[in-house]
């Protein structure tokens, strides 16, 4: 029965560490992905690239499906640091969509990600956003770095946002590092 439990043990803490490798110098781990993570970052990178989609193209209705309904933002970023329903923050990003949309301005958001953890059905999405808006005469209205997290459930086979905190301010110097 020892012996048993023995080869149990060994089988796991080997399974276990087949997913990990190490730099070879270094001695850092590396991280590597089995075919499940690399399925799940295929559909998160998906939904990226949508939600992106939603705010180039002011598209408000598509924009809120990819929240859950209890989805939570907060804003620590800013000098009013706040937590707020999604459903309050919609009302107030409401009409920079319909602006996109009927061309007064022109908005774009880009994602970068430092860290991703998940598995089938969550996901913990790390990393900056780049959100830009820019009027019909060509002047700015908005440029910023956003360091943020995201906090996502898979459900009925669609990825939906729990939370969105964005964390802080982050520089042009970090966005261009992170790619």
């Amino acid at each position: 029965m020892k012996r048993i439990s023995l080869i149990a043990a060994i089988v796991f803490i080997t399974s276990c560490e087949a997913t990990k490798a190490h730099h070879q110098k270094t001695n850092t781990e590396i991280n590597t992905e089995t075919p499940k993570d690399s399925s799940r970052l295929a559909e998160l990178d998906r939904y990226w690239i949508e939600l992106s989609r939603t705010v180039r193209e002011g598209d408000f209705e598509g924009y809120k499906a990819a929240y859950h309904d209890d989805a939570v933002v907060i804003f620590a970023a800013r000098k009013d640091k706040v937590s707020l329903p999604i459903a309050m923050a919609l009302v107030d990003w409401k009409q920079g969509f319909l602006d996109t949309k009927t061309g007064k301005v022109n908005s774009n958001v880009a994602f970068r990600f430092s860290q991703r953890i998940g598995n089938e059905t969550t996901a913990h999405e790390t990393g900056i956003f780049y959100y830009t808006s820019v009027d019909s005469a060509g002047n700015s209205i908005a440029s910023h770095f956003t360091h943020f997290e995201m906090l996502l459930v898979k459900r009925n086979g669609t990825w939906y946002a729990l939370m969105e905190y964005q964390k802080s301010s982050a520089t042009q110097e970090e966005w261009e590092a992170s790619k």
